[in-house]
């Protein structure tokens, strides 16, 4: 088996799990191809020097019959891993040194039987939406992905934006607020559910509305199914706000036309059989967990 090895940084507790995970590797004789970065941070910070196969920096440079991309640390390197290996049909197996880890599945305590698992392929895999934001000015169009959501907020911390919004060309609203986020099911336990956004599970196939602290106390998120198309124009004061797309931001002029819609790809992500999304949200969450005194 092949796989490529994704990271950035990880938690200097979690240096052990690290060197055990790369010593699994070679032990089941699986070959690695590690992400240039991640690679040099082992060497230089961590003192580990493993066996490669090869470095890659995106997808296009990995061998035709690599069968999983493994991210090690948390959801934000998932987020990572997802950009480089975009419309990549590679499963995503996400290993966790972070702290929540909604997407990042598998436990330091479980890496020794998640491999097996997987070698054995007794895993499942989940099929998850992507958003494409096709931000349009004049007559160019830009295309950006993102797993968890998009986001446009102010700029600065002073007035708010005004965000006219239109779903399948109907006009739904115009917010007047701080900023908006459209996520999809799997963004729907991220920035969304800190502003009150509902919980929908991966395979819902709808996408989640939520205003960021918007000025009319009525305005509701709202969910919308993911066949539907989103128009955003926004106004405010000075020359930009902010779009956001998974991690990545940058400002953008007023002018600009923003459209959101369902990508035509999805990405796959591995879990283990024990594992459900709603064992996820009661281990996340700590729902049913008695804390009073």
């Amino acid at each position: 088996m092949k796989i490529a090895l994704y990271g950035l940084t990880v938690n200097p507790d979690f240096r052990d799990e690290l060197a055990r995970l790369l010593e699994l590797l070679k032990e089941k004789q699986i070959d690695n191809f590690v992400y240039g970065p991640f690679l040099e941070y082992m060497q230089q910070e961590c003192g580990l020097f493993p066996e490669v196969a090869g470095v890659f920096e995106n997808t296009e440079e990995l061998p035709d019959d690599v069968s999983f991309i493994f991210s090690v640390g948390g959801d934000g390197t998932l987020l990572k891993s997802f950009m480089v290996a975009q419309k990549s049909s590679l499963p995503l197996v996400g290993i966790n040194s972070g702290r929540l880890g909604f997407l990042s599945d598998i436990s330091r305590e479980e890496i020794d039987k998640a491999l097996d698992d997987i070698i054995a392929g007794n895993i499942i895999i989940d099929e998850r939406t992507v958003l494409e934001l096709e931000i349009v000015q004049g007559d160019h169009s830009e295309f950006q992905y993102a797993l968890n959501e998009i986001t446009v907020t102010k700029l600065d911390s002073s007035s708010m934006i005004s965000i006219h919004t239109s779903v399948n060309d109907e006009f739904l609203n115009t917010y007047w607020a701080d900023g908006l986020i459209v996520a999809t099911p799997t963004g729907s336990t991220a920035y969304s559910l800190s502003v009150g956004g509902p919980i929908i599970t991966p395979d819902s196939q709808n996408f989640v509305i939520s205003p960021i602290a918007p000025h009319h106390l009525t305005v509701r998120p709202i969910v919308v199914p993911d066949h539907h198309s989103i128009t955003l124009t926004v106004e405010g004061r000075g020359l930009h706000f902010l779009t956001s797309v998974d991690s990545q931001s940058q400002p953008t002029y007023f002018s600009v036309l923003l459209k959101i819609r369902k990508a035509p790809f999805n990405v796959k992500t591995i879990r283990l059989k024990e594992h459900s999304f709603f064992s996820t949200l009661r281990n996340k969450l700590m729902w049913g967990a008695d804390k009073r005194n």
